[in-house]
């Protein structure tokens, strides 16, 4: 064997991956025009700020993720964000100690991200029906709590919201950016190295086959709709403690920033395809379009949904055309 040889193995990109370097080389790209054209843009504060203002959604694209991943869809993500908020809000206006207020808000996403996943593998619902009768139960609720803005004034959860984490450089993070990135890693660990992790994947490559594999297909649905309940519930938590308010009409519409983080992260609308940390980029990326937006200061903010559509539509032909090569890859073989 030539000495001189060098293995480049370690340097082959999955092309399920292309879509996950694709969108970082982006942010990359977008973080380096902002830096080149606005003075303080490329400062450790910016690039803290896109987590601690983007913290809650990167939690609910997480658990929109493993719905995704298995051929599913939970719309009823922004919707829960709202419900939690007035609830939260509520309780604390009544005095209720705020720890089980957090313990409580939390139970409730668990309870309603089961009761999705159970009417949808027992009674073989579709996703897209439940979760959007889902949407609508929990915005229809938080109104039953109040019509109007529940502004919170306690000192536990005010004390949260001003908290500040030094990280360097004159620059800090708050307690939720904390948060997302521990669910973060804590979500890419499940998606690698679990069983759990293994059979979700194996359930948006192809269902019948994981049946057939006798892997816990029923039971993992159904966890995996506990678990996005669960990431929508903790979102809701630290979109409240952000806004220290409680309103019916927070994230209106939030459920397809989710929907489009996943996306643009590489995380395969069919299934099967997609890792924890993809979301988590889609998600900055439209966070530094916006910050672009922000500095430039004549355009209107809607352009940021402008770009993330042109971003969308990008992105899902990418996944198309991974698709189409991996189909012609796999029919040469056979």
């Amino acid at each position: 064997m030539n000495k001189k040889s060098v293995n480049l193995s370690f340097f082959k990109i999955k092309p399920s991956n292309i879509s996950i370097y694709v969108t970082i080389i982006l942010f990359v790209i977008l973080f380096s025009i902002g830096s080149m054209r606005y003075d303080n843009f490329f400062t450790t504060q910016v690039f803290a700020n896109l987590f601690i203002d983007n913290a809650y959604l990167i939690v609910v694209a997480v658990g929109e993720t493993f719905a995704i991943l298995t051929g599913g869809i939970d719309l009823s993500v922004g919707a829960m964000i709202a419900f939690v908020s007035m609830i939260s809000a509520d309780l604390l206006r009544k005095g209720v100690n705020p720890i089980l207020v957090i313990a409580f808000v939390l139970l409730v996403g668990i309870i309603f991200g089961t009761v999705q996943g159970i009417l949808i593998q027992k009674f073989k619902l579709h996703p897209w029906i439940v979760t959007l009768a889902g949407m609508f139960f929990a915005r229809g609720s938080s109104y039953l709590i109040s019509i109007n803005s529940i502004t919170i004034e306690n000192a536990t959860f005010t004390k949260i919201s001003s908290l500040r984490i030094p990280i360097g450089f004159g620059s800090h993070i708050s307690i939720n950016v904390l948060v997302s990135l521990i669910v973060v890693a804590v979500s890419i660990y499940i998606l690698k190295y679990t069983k759990f992790g293994r059979t979700i994947y194996a359930i948006g490559g192809n269902e019948n086959s994981a049946m057939l594999m006798g892997l816990p297909v029923a039971k993992t649905k159904i966890l995996v709709y506990t678990f996005s309940g669960f990431c929508s519930s903790l979102g809701g938590l630290l979109f409240t403690i952000y806004t220290l308010s409680g309103y019916g009409l927070h994230c209106n519409g939030m459920e397809m920033d989710a929907i489009a983080a996943c996306v643009i992260g590489g995380v395969l609308l069919t299934g099967g395809v997609g890792s924890a940390i993809g979301p988590m980029f889609g998600v900055l990326t439209t966070g530094v379009i916006q910050s672009l937006i922000m500095f430039q200061g004549t355009l209107n903010s809607w352009w940021t949904k402008i770009a993330v559509g042109m971003l969308l539509f990008i992105f899902i032909a990418l996944q198309r055309i991974v698709i189409i090569r991996n189909e012609k890859r796999k029919s040469v073989i056979s």
